[in-house]
């Protein structure tokens, strides 16, 4: 997968706070990029420089192989804020045509696109409508079409998720792998743990403008798995099946426990135990940890986020 967007050494302060303290990462051309941290970690400062409306005091930023130039590679750029920009008295469909063509498009191909885009979102009867006229997920729905109408190499979605419903939330989350898959590069911010883990290959987490974590979605819940099992059997547990040195127990129904294994023993030494007092596995399952866990816990600064980072 080749690079699309690298990031060295990135830093701004502002009144002497650091709001990005020496950043780095790289992001894969069709990859979904999730950029997670609290608020205040510094994460819309970082997209701000991504996009040229900050410049960065120190570090430099790559784009499709060339040093970024905001007023070249703006057309390259698709940013969807967290604070909406649309504008509530223009027509919709005015609207949509104005923002396609200061991306580059002419009017012919932003009117080609824009009827695409509104069929596919059922967006037709719009046209002549007001954004003030609409809810907020109409908006969300509209700032999106806005926001990827010119096609873009880099698209940046603050928040997309933000006001809709089931239905519509599942409507744009099939266009993010789409984009993807037909070579976009997605960067994707939310504080909604359970969409990263759905929608993201690769995170970083940031926290006090500083990069804490970085890596794939699934070798990042490895890193921090805890040796936590959920076992069920055929048979009733009895209590002497769940004293026993080589794990300590988290919970226990009627045929099923959740554990956590000791250290010192491997997964072989619990199944042989069990198998010894003569019951019937029907599972053996590993429980890692949400990413929500892992953020909570890298953010409040445990022992073993502490650990694992240094």
């Amino acid at each position: 997968m080749s690079t699309l967007l690298e990031i060295n050494n990135l830093k701004k302060h502002f009144s002497g706070q650091k709001a990005v303290d020496d950043i780095s990462f790289s992001i894969g051309q069709g990859s979904i990029f999730g950029l997670l941290g609290p608020n205040g970690a510094g994460k819309t400062t970082l997209l701000r420089m991504i996009t040229g409306i900050f410049f960065p005091d120190e570090g430099n930023i790559t784009l499709d192989g060339q040093k970024f130039e905001p007023l070249r590679d703006n057309s390259l750029i698709g940013y969807m804020p967290e604070e909406r920009g649309l504008y509530k008295k223009m027509k919709i469909g005015d609207q949509i045509l104005y923002l396609a063509q200061l991306k580059g498009l002419s009017k012919k191909e932003a009117l080609e696109q824009a009827k695409l885009w509104f069929v596919k979102f059922n967006m037709e009867s719009w046209w002549n409508k007001k954004v003030e006229d609409l809810s907020k997920g109409m908006s969300q729905k509209l700032q999106f079409v806005a926001t990827v109408i010119h096609k873009p190499k880099l698209i940046i979605l603050d928040e997309p998720f933000s006001g809709l419903d089931p239905v519509n939330a599942n409507l744009i989350k099939d266009e993010i792998f789409r984009l993807a898959k037909e070579g976009a590069t997605i960067i994707f911010s939310t504080h909604r743990m359970e969409q990263v883990e759905e929608i993201c290959d690769h995170i970083i987490l940031v926290n006090k403008g500083q990069k804490i974590l970085d890596g794939t979605v699934s070798q990042v819940k490895q890193d921090f798995k805890e040796h936590i099992f959920e076992v069920s059997f055929d048979q009733a547990i009895l209590a002497e099946h769940t004293a026993i040195h080589l794990f300590d127990l988290i919970k226990a129904n009627e045929k099923s426990i959740l554990i956590k294994r000791n250290e010192d023993f491997s997964n072989n030494d619990i199944l042989q135990f069990f198998m010894h007092k003569g019951l019937n596995i029907r599972s053996f399952n590993e429980v890692l940890p949400s990413l929500n866990d892992i953020f909570i816990k890298l953010v409040e600064g445990s022992p073993e986020a502490r650990q694992f980072n240094n």
